[in-house]
C-alpha cells in the first residue's frame, strides 16, 4: 500500500519536567508516597535530560492524581476524538481529500476504553460517510500502530482503490496513576499526549513520491507479559513497568531486525520507549542511529503508540526513502510484542 498522507496533533497545553515538579510540588504527593519516591520523582524531572516537556489534554493536570476512575475516562472520551480528529484533518488537507473520500478508517489506542470506540466519534466529527469501515485496535499497547498499518495493508490489498485512514492515538495522562512503584513513578514522569494520522490506498498518489509500506513482521512473548502491562487498580489503569524492559525491547528488536531480509536499509524509524530503551536497542541497530526518536522523547515524552509515526514524520522531513534503501519501522510494547515494516520507493 502506498502512503498519501503523515501528520500529527498534540494539546496546544505543554509543560517542562521543571513545571510537571514545581506541580507536583503544590499538589498532594507528600501525602501518598514515601520519601524515597519523592526522590526518585525529583531525579526524574529535575535531573534526567531525555525528555524535556509533555503536551497534556487533561485539564488541570496539577490535579491528575485525585481524579476518580469516571473523570479520568471522561477526559479520554472527550480529548481522544478531538485530538485524534485534529490530526486526520491535517492529513487529509496535506493530502488534497475530502472526510466522505475516506473508505475505512482504523484506530488503535490503550489509555481508554469506550464502545462505541474512537473511531465512532472521529467518523461524527469528520463528516465520513455512513458506511465508511470503522475498526478500532486496543490493547496493543505502544507497539500499536504498526499493526494498525498491517491491517490496513491487508484492506488495501483486497481493494486497491480503497482509502485508508489509520490513526494512532493516546490520552496517556487519562491514564496516570501514582504509587510507590518505581515502574509507576517512571510512567507519571515519562508519558505524554499526542495522535498521528496516515492516509493509504493501493494505488500511489500522482503528484507525490511513491512510498510503499510492505514486509511486515512481528514477534510476540507472551510469557514476558507481567514486565510491561496495564492493570485495573482502583477502577484505574497502573501502568507495569519492569526493569527488564529494556532488554526485552532489544532482544525482541533484534529478532526482527535479523529476520529484515536482503534489501537494504537506509534509515532506522523507532519507538523511542525511553532513555534506556534506546540505550539498549543502538548496539542491536548499529550503526544505525537513533537520534531522531530520541528527539520524538525530548520533545513530547513517550507518546506510546504514535511515537514511531512522530518520528517517521520527522524523518520524511529530510526526504524519503530512495534507491538507497528503505526505512525500516520498528514499535513495540505490551505483550512482551515488536513489530516492523518497510517503507521504501516504489
Amino acid at each position: 500500500m502506498f502512503l498519501h498522507a503523515l501528520a500529527t496533533a498534540v494539546p496546544d497545553t505543554a509543560y517542562t519536567q521543571e513545571e510537571c515538579w514545581q506541580l507536583a510540588q503544590q499538589s498532594r504527593l507528600r501525602e501518598r508516597l514515601s520519601r524515597r519516591s519523592l526522590l526518585i520523582l525529583q531525579s526524574i524531572l529535575r535531573r534526567e535530560p531525555s525528555v524535556e516537556r509533555r503536551h497534556f489534554a487533561m485539564p488541570e493536570i496539577a490535579g491528575v492524581f485525585e481524579r476518580s476512575a469516571d473523570e479520568l475516562n471522561a477526559v479520554f472520551r472527550t480529548a481522544a476524538p478531538r485530538l485524534a480528529g485534529d490530526a486526520l484533518q491535517r492529513a487529509l488537507a496535506a493530502a488534497d481529500l475530502k472526510p466522505d473520500q475516506i473508505d475505512a478508517l482504523l484506530v488503535c489506542t490503550c489509555t481508554g476504553y469506550l464502545c462505541p470506540g474512537v473511531s465512532s466519534y472521529v467518523a461524527e466529527q469528520l463528516g465520513l460517510r455512513p458506511n465508511a469501515f470503522l475498526q478500532d485496535l486496543v490493547g496493543l499497547g505502544c507497539g500499536a500502530a504498526i499493526p494498525t498499518l498491517r491491517a490496513a495493508n491487508a484492506l488495501t490489498a483486497a481493494n486497491p482503490d480503497a482509502v485508508v485512514a489509520c490513526i494512532a492515538v493516546e490520552v496517556c495522562s487519562a491514564a496516570f496513576y501514582l504509587d510507590d512503584d518505581p515502574g509507576v513513578i517512571i510512567s507519571a514522569c515519562l508519558f505524554g499526549d499526542g495522535a498521528a494520522a496516515s492516509l493509504w490506498c493501493g494505488r500511489p498518489p500522482l503528484h507525490r513520491p511513491r512510498l510503499r509500506a510492505f514486509d511486515f513482521n512481528t514477534v510476540h512473548r507472551p510469557e514476558h507479559r507481567d514486565q510491561l502491562r496495564f492493570e485495573q487498580r482502583d477502577g484505574k489503569l497502573r501502568n507495569l513497568l519492569a526493569p527488564a524492559v529494556p532488554s526485552l525491547a532489544a532482544a525482541a528488536v533484534g529478532e526482527l531486525w535479523r529476520h529484515r531480509g536482503d534489501r537494504p536499509v537506509a534509515r532506522v524509524v523507532s519507538h523511542g520507549g525511553g532513555r534506556d530503551v534506546l540505550e539498549a536497542l543502538a548496539p542491536v541497530l548499529a550503526p544505525h542511529d537513533l537520534a531522531v526518536s530520541a528527539h520524538v522523547l525530548r520533545t513530547h515524552g513517550n507518546m506510546s503508540s504514535p511515537s514511531v509515526l512522530f518520528a517517521l514524520a520527522e524523518t520524511l522531513e529530510s526526504g524519503p526513502p530512495n534507491g538507497a534503501g528503505d526505512f525500516w519501522l520498528v514499535s513495540f510494547g505490551a505483550g512482551f510484542a515488536a513489530h516492523s515494516c518497510r517503507l521504501g520507493a516504489a
